[in-house]
C-alpha cells in the first residue's frame, strides 16, 4: 500500500489536511482527514516519515505546523511558530532534519526555523527580497519556492516577483547569500528541482509556461539558461504555469499547468529537452502533482474541481496512464508521498 497527505485551502469544505491510502496498482483506497488546520496549502515531510510539516493560519497570523505521523497515519500537533503577515506558500526540510524553509509568497520573505526532536523551534533567519517586475502582477517580490539542492548543501528560492533564483548558503541555519540569477523579464519563475548528480536545474515559470533549463556547478550557481514552452502554440486562454518534479534517473522533467490543466512530460535527451506527451489533469487548476518514491505512481491535486487524479508512470517512457479521476479532496493543493 501506498500513503500520501494532501493540503488544501479551507474556504469552503476543507478541515485540513488528508491522508490518501493508495493500492499498488493506483487505486484509491481511502481518503480521510488526519489534521484540522486553516489553510495547510503546502506540506514537507521529515527524511524518516516520522514528522510532518504544514504552512498554516494561527490566530489570524502567518505560521508553520509541525506534527508527529502516528503509526495509522493520522497526524498529532507538535508546534506553531507564527508570524505578523499572511502564510508562507511553501516549506521543506533539511537532508538532516534540523532546519525547516519557508518561503511567503505575500512578504516576499524565505524563513529558516530550527528543529528539535521533530518539533519547530525557533525562527533562526529571514532575507527579504527587493524589486519588481513588468507584468501586472509582479508589482513586489513574490518568493514561491525555498528549497534544498540534492546535496543539502545549498538553499535556492524562485522569486515570481523579481523574476530571480536566489542560491544561499545555511550556516548554523542562517541564509548567507551565494547568487542572484535573473531569468527572462515577466516570466514569474516559481519552483525550481535539480538532477541528482548536481549537473542541472530545471525551473517552471508560471507567468510565460516555460521550463528553464540551467546549466548547475553544484556550488550553489547556476548558468547557461534555455527556455522551453510547455503550451501548444497559440493555446487559447490564460494559462499558469504550477508545479515541477524530475524522476529519480534523471531522464523525465514533468510540469502541471492551469488553464490548459494537464500535465506536460519532457525527456532529457543529451541535456536538451523532448516534449513527448501532454495528458489532461481530468480536474480544474492543477496547483501541484507528484511522484511516488519508486517513481510507479504520479498524483495531481485539482484544486478547483477539490478532485485528484492518480495515474501510473511507464518506467520505459515516462509516459503517464490515468488509473483513476475525480476522487474528492476538497481544495486540493499540494500532495506529499510517505
Amino acid at each position: 500500500m501506498v500513503r500520501a497527505y494532501i493540503g488544501t485551502y479551507t474556504k469552503k469544505e476543507s478541515q485540513g489536511i488528508y491522508k490518501i491510502e493508495l493500492s499498488e496498482e493506483g487505486r484509491v483506497l481511502e481518503v480521510a482527514s488526519v489534521a484540522k488546520v486553516e489553510n495547510p496549502t503546502y506540506l514537507a515531510l521529515s527524511s524518516d516519515n516520522k514528522n510532518l510539516y504544514s504552512v498554516s493560519k494561527t490566530e489570524g497570523k502567518g505560521s508553520v505546523t509541525s506534527f508527529r505521523v502516528l503509526e495509522d497515519g493520522r497526524l498529532e500537533e507538535l508546534t506553531s511558530v507564527q508570524k505578523e503577515g499572511n502564510p508562507p506558500c511553501y516549506v521543506e526540510v533539511s537532508h538532516d532534519d534540523k532546519y525547516l524553509l519557508s518561503a511567503n509568497y505575500h512578504t516576499g520573505t524565505v524563513d529558516s526555523y530550527s528543529i528539535n526532536d521533530g518539533a519547530l523551534e525557533t525562527l533562526l533567519s529571514t532575507d527579504t527580497h527587493e524589486g519588481n517586475g513588468v507584468h501586472p502582477r509582479q508589482e513586489k517580490p513574490h518568493v514561491h519556492f525555498a528549497g534544498f539542492s540534492p546535496s543539502g548543501n545549498y538553499v535556492f528560492t524562485c522569486d515570481l516577483g523579481t523574476d530571480e533564483i536566489t542560491s544561499y548558503k545555511l550556516n548554523a541555519g542562517k541564509l548567507e547569500k551565494v547568487q542572484n540569477v535573473k531569468v527572462k523579464a515577466g516570466s514569474g519563475v516559481r519552483h525550481i528541482v535539480f538532477s541528482s548528480d548536481e549537473t542541472r536545474a530545471y525551473a517552471m515559470t508560471e507567468l510565460t509556461s516555460e521550463v528553464i533549463a540551467f546549466d548547475y556547478d553544484g556550488a550553489g550557481n547556476l548558468t547557461n539558461p534555455e527556455y522551453y514552452s510547455t503550451l501548444l502554440e497559440d493555446f487559447p486562454v490564460e494559462n499558469k504555469g504550477s508545479a515541477i518534479k524530475i524522476s529519480n534517473d534523471n531522464r523525465f522533467i514533468y510540469v502541471s499547468n492551469r488553464g490548459q490543466d494537464t500535465i506536460v512530460v519532457f525527456e532529457n535527451v543529451d541535456n536538451k529537452l523532448k516534449e513527448i506527451q501532454t495528458i489532461s489533469t481530468e480536474g480544474t487548476d492543477p496547483r501541484d502533482f507528484a511522484l511516488s518514491k519508486d517513481n510507479k505512481l504520479a498524483v495531481a491535486t485539482n484544486e478547483t474541481s477539490g478532485t485528484i487524479t492518480v495515474y501510473a508512470v511507464d518506467q520505459e517512457t515516462g509516459e503517464l496512464d490515468v488509473v483513476q479521476c475525480g476522487v474528492e479532496v476538497p481544495e486540493a493543493v499540494c500532495v506529499k508521498f510517505v
